[in-house]
């Protein structure tokens, strides 16, 4: 009985962690916006945006002009590419994670047909794990009823837990080896320090020693 009842707090609160990210943001003409993304391994990224310019005339923003575009890009963990690709103003895209670990998601405008502004406001939102599944679409397309897709949603919600629970059972060796490292470092720093300290000690004694010896004190 405790044992369902932490698997559905877990699911409920991964449910609340993996979800949806609405946002905008501003970039100038030639900028480059980064995000940071924590994604387990082969977690389904699908983000939805929209690019509206800014308007000096009407001191506004208002939407692009034709032949705008964005270009997005996808990079792992090691800071390799998963996805590059050049979309119009408006546009969806995915990318499935092939490693755990921190994910940089970047967006920047491809086109330079315009010079009367320098700034655009991007609406932006990206959707992680089950919450990126159109569950409507495969419903129609695999031809479920409401249990059957119910049920498929609580499997890839189990699946998603599982997926995190791994990253974050690797997070947790990653931590553990650079605090080992770091307990590691500090030991043997302190005992190169406490042999200095004793070398320093054993060479002013014979110093003061032949000093003394020297003028005949001892």
């Amino acid at each position: 009985m405790m044992f369902k009842l932490y698997f559905f707090a877990t699911l409920l609160l991964f449910n609340f962690s993996i979800s949806i990210n609405g946002l905008y943001f501003h970039i100038g003409e030639t900028e480059k916006k980064c995000f940071i993304e924590e994604m387990p391994e082969d977690t389904l990224l699908v983000g939805e945006y929209k690019v509206e310019i800014f308007d000096k005339a009407q001191q506004k923003f208002v939407p692009t002009i034709s032949g705008f575009g964005m270009h997005v890009e996808l990079l792992d963990p090691t800071g390799g590419l998963v996805m590059s690709r050049a979309y119009a103003d408006r546009g969806r895209f995915s990318a499935t994670s092939h490693s755990a670990g921190e994910h940089s998601l970047c967006l920047h405008s491809n086109y330079t047909g315009w010079f009367n502004t320098g700034q655009l406001r991007v609406h932006l939102d990206l959707r992680l794990g089950e919450h990126a599944q159109d569950y409507e679409a495969i419903a129609a397309k695999e031809k479920l009823n409401d249990l059957e897709l119910r049920l498929r949603q609580l499997l890839d919600q189990v699946d998603q837990v599982s997926k995190e629970q791994s990253y974050q059972r690797l997070r947790e060796t990653v931590f553990r080896i650079i605090s080992e490292q770091t307990n590691s470092r500090v030991l043997w720093w302190s005992l190169l320090q406490t042999v200095v300290l004793l070398a320093t000690g054993f060479w002013q004694v014979r110093h003061l020693k032949f000093f003394f010896q020297a003028k005949k004190l001892v």
